[in-house]
């Protein structure tokens, strides 16, 4: 059977925090067929984000990481956002192309980088609905699911929607030619969460010694937008890292890096699920 995500449950009582990982995985489904360089198509893999929020379940959360490449299909996007120049025939269903599918990088991608097709052939209507059915809807269900329980239970739930970023934004970016901070908190401009653990969260980072943006140059993206709901007590925010910290961008190694920011995330962690056990924590 296809195994669309991992979820890691809490090691000790849980607590009304749920992080996702959506683009953590590099294995290729082997009807992926892609014509881009393998180098081109890893550029798109947020690397080792599942184990550098690991620690997160070792004090009550619960982690879901996917496993499948955002290259083949991509959970951060809209399930409607369909780029119909990569298919043979006409999408059956409605579909709202959004700027992301304009550049290339909608549902399913059309480029790996900037004038490096993703593939040599048109793709299937049967082909992108497999791949919504057995890894989007799957992965996307889960996130529900965790957000829903643990708001059932607690009455407020905390996500987190982790990620990373290129050091510097490509031809496919709105930020292109720009080099980019340590770290990007967003919460779509304060629709997604309150605006106040937003920016309690980009401050715990600065106090590390980290250069922090908020909504910029990223506001989130769907899955924020999906299940961030503030007045019914659900924050979702989105998370980027930049990939220079900890990584070599080219190889995709783990480099000297690592280590220390794995440390600071535990840091931030550990502050974090302190001050949300606080009886009527105020952000």
């Amino acid at each position: 059977m296809t195994k669309a995500y991992s979820l890691l449950s809490p090691r000790v009582p849980a607590i009304p925090l749920v992080l996702d990982s959506p683009h953590s995985n590099f294995s290729l489904p082997a009807d992926f067929r892609p014509a881009a360089p393998v180098a081109a198509i890893r550029s798109g893999w947020d690397a080792y984000l599942e184990d550098l929020w690991a620690g997160a379940v070792d004090l009550g959360a619960t982690l879901i990481a996917a496993e499948f490449p955002r290259t083949y299909i991509d959970a951060n996007r809209a399930e409607d956002d369909i780029d119909e120049k990569l298919l043979a025939t006409p999408w059956p269903h409605p579909s709202r192309p959004s700027d992301y599918s304009r550049r290339g990088q909608g549902l399913i991608r059309r480029f790996a980088l900037p004038e490096v097709a993703m593939y040599d052939r048109a793709l299937t209507v049967e082909e992108v609905a497999h791949r919504i059915d057995t890894y989007y809807r799957p992965y996307r269900a889960a996130i529900a699911a965790a957000i829903d329980a643990a708001t059932q239970r607690f009455g407020h739930v905390w996500h987190l929607d982790l990620h990373s970023m290129k050091s510097k934004g490509n031809a496919m970016n709105l930020d292109a030619g720009k080099a980019r901070p340590d770290f990007v908190i967003s919460d779509r401009d304060g629709t997604t969460s309150d605006p106040n653990i937003t920016a309690w969260i980009a401050a715990r980072f600065s106090a590390l010694g980290y250069h922090v943006a908020i909504n910029e140059p990223y506001k989130g993206g769907d899955i924020v937008a999906c299940y961030g709901r503030p007045a019914l007590g659900q924050h979702s925010i989105q998370i980027e890292i930049n990939r220079a910290l900890y990584m070599n961008e080219e190889s995709g190694e783990k480099s000297a890096g690592y280590a220390a920011l794995k440390a600071d995330i535990d840091t931030f962690l550990a502050a974090f699920v302190a001050h949300i056990a606080e009886p009527g924590a105020v952000f």
